[in-house]
């Protein structure tokens, strides 16, 4: 018995200590998030990180070897969590572009949309992050628009026509989003822009005239 208990535990424990380290890295992945909200991309070091995480520097490069890497981790999480979103809202509320667009309109919200803005920004002159961001954003476009064939095969036969409403989708609204949060615009003009996508994607869906010509290539 006592053999059978010893080997029982033996087979537990790499279980604990796996679901103990994913949460650990989780813990550092939401920290991250905090700090790019709340100092910026540039102020978040990794010390800061280990900080905000109530965890030593030591204990944090046991999971992440390097700031790079957590930095990476974190894209990829807040990619995930985008992609979560979209599918969670895509089944709550089949056929109803209004609700898709409001629900979308809210992830908008949340601080981790604010966190990627400061990645993407800081990307453009930050030649290190942007080798780590670009490639893992083109693997989230194509990620978007397979979830995307799956949750609307009515529109697989138009193709065109689910990119360019997807692609409108994300760029007015997270347009929308930045604008509000820069004090770039008047924010009584966020429910009529809304109101203007939700009909924009309406007159998109396939079978229904737009009045405006799909260019196909050549």
């Amino acid at each position: 018995m006592a053999t059978q208990a010893k080997q029982g535990n033996a087979k537990t424990e790499p279980g604990r200590q796996s679901l103990k380290s994913a949460a650990t890295r989780a813990r550092l992945i939401d920290a991250t998030i905090r700090c790019l909200v709340q100092h910026g991309y540039a102020n978040t070091v990794t010390p800061m990180v280990a900080a905000e995480a109530g965890l030593s520097r030591g204990a944090m490069l046991h999971h992440f070897a390097s700031g790079d890497a957590l930095i990476r981790a974190t894209i990829v999480e807040l990619h995930e969590r985008r992609l979560k979103a979209f599918r969670r809202a895509s089944q709550a509320h089949v056929g109803d572009v209004r609700a898709m667009v409001r629900d979308y309109w809210q992830q908008l919200q949340k601080p981790g949309f604010i966190a990627f803005q400061e990645l993407a920004m800081a990307a453009r002159t930050d030649a290190a992050l942007a080798e780590i961001l670009l490639p893992l954003q083109a693997e989230l476009t194509q990620k978007f628009q397979a979830l995307a064939g799956q949750l609307y095969p009515d529109w697989v036969q138009e193709p065109e026509r689910l990119r360019l409403a997807m692609a409108l989708s994300q760029i007015l609204m997270e347009g929308i989003q930045i604008a509000s949060l820069t004090g770039a615009m008047d924010k009584s003009l966020i429910e009529p822009l809304l109101d203007f996508l939700e009909m924009s994607v309406i007159a998109l869906r396939p079978g229904q005239g737009t009045g405006m010509t799909m260019k196909t290539e050549q």
